[in-house]
């Protein structure tokens, strides 16, 4: 190769370079981009489907605590954990000694009361014989009536004591009142239980496993949306790999604030024939809230994305966080169509939203649209900068 020749050669690579770096800056400088700097997604009509989501805890619906009503150690246990139980079903028992000398002394006060009571109504009698003949005074036959009376109160108060003993003595046998499962048994034998001041629980049963229900604490925020009868689906981490179905139950009215952060407990009613589902298990629940079919939708990237003119200015305006439309209510939000090679703002209204795609309302769109997601040089929205439509991630 000639000289000549490499010369030519050294000033065409120049030429294209300094080209090349002269339209780089100006593209900078006066925001011009091609289509192939931007990252777009067609403006399309589909089906958007709002949840809302929370963790929960499965309970039984119905859980009975066993507890006694007097106090004793555990003599023996007739169930244990898992145990299948039927209403009336004895359970443990506990010793006894004690009750039963109690309630044989009653017994026997009870007798001795009623033989006083014998003994008084019989002295009555004689008192009225000896009265009619006139041979005691009036003040005499009061005296034998007022002991009978005074040892009928005797027979009773022996007879209540007696009963309670009874009862006690009864109380030391524990027995289901219910039909179930035992899901915990707190005591074992040789273990002394105290009921001075409160009832201690001894064993906890599950009335029916096939029916249970999801205590779920949802945030304040999205508590508005969510209605008695609501479809709502979860998942365990058990079986990852399945979902389940419920329906919302019912919204207690008793909200839950833990470091000014305001929960209501929701709960979801779940069917659970095969017992699959296990008392205790966290369940993340998602329910429902709105559905839209065949609307328009754009890519939930799209509202969050900034295109940018020298110095750092917007293109266009930006809605704010809680301005609203005039006309719908709707947020409002700005996406960037590429026309011409270039980002054009428009200014659109939104509706229900979901994890990828947000809904708009209004008409200045249309299907096929080619909306901006992101960039890959600088024109792209800095770090940390975000749209003020704001998107609940499910």
């Amino acid at each position: 190769m000639s000289s000549r020749t490499r010369n030519l050669l050294l000033i065409a690579v120049v030429v294209v370079i300094v080209a090349g770096a002269t339209a780089l800056w100006y593209g900078r400088t006066h925001g011009t981009a091609v289509a192939g700097t931007y990252d777009t997604v067609a403006v399309a009509r589909g089906e958007i489907v709002q949840k809302v989501s929370a963790n929960g805890t499965l309970n039984p619906v119905t859980l009975v605590s066993v507890g006694t009503q007097v106090s004793g150690t555990v003599n023996k246990l007739y169930v244990d954990y898992n145990s299948k139980v039927t209403k009336g079903q004895l359970l443990l028992t506990l010793e006894d000694s004690l009750y039963a000398a109690q309630a044989r002394q009653s017994e026997a006060n009870l007798r001795n009361a009623r033989a006083a009571l014998e003994l008084a109504q019989a002295n009555e009698a004689r008192a009225r014989g000896l009265f009619a003949k006139e041979y005691i005074s009036k003040q005499d036959l009061d005296t034998a009536a007022t002991a009978v009376k005074s040892t009928q109160a005797q027979v009773q108060l022996a007879q209540a004591q007696a009963d309670k003993d009874r009862v006690n003595l009864a109380y030391t046998e524990i027995h289901t009142p219910v039909s179930g499962i035992v899901v915990d048994r707190l005591v074992d034998v040789g273990q002394t239980v105290a009921a001075s001041f409160q009832t201690p629980t001894l064993i906890k049963i599950a009335q029916d496993l096939t029916k249970m229900q999801i205590d779920s604490s949802f945030a304040e925020a999205d508590i508005g949306n969510i209605r008695t009868g609501q479809s709502a689906r979860f998942t365990v981490d058990a079986f990852p790999n399945r979902q389940f179905q419920g329906k919302v139950s019912q919204i207690r009215l008793n909200p839950t604030t833990v470091q000014n952060v305001v929960t209501y407990d929701v709960v979801i009613s779940v069917s659970n024939d095969d017992e699959t589902l296990l008392p205790g298990m966290t369940a993340f629940v998602m329910i429902e809230v709105a559905r839209q079919s065949d609307v328009l939708m754009v890519p939930n990237a799209a509202l969050r994305f900034h295109a940018k003119l020298d110095a750092g200015k917007p293109l266009g305006p930006q809605a704010g966080p809680a301005e609203r439309s005039d006309k719908k209510g709707g947020p409002l939000g700005t996406v960037y169509v590429l026309r011409g090679g270039k980002p054009s703002p428009v200014r659109v209204q939104t509706g229900i939203a979901d994890g990828r795609n947000t809904q708009v309302i209004s008409s200045e769109l249309a299907v096929g649209d080619l909306v901006i997601t992101g960039s890959a040089t600088e024109n792209a929205q800095p770090q940390g900068q975000q749209s003020g439509v704001r998107f609940r991630v499910m």
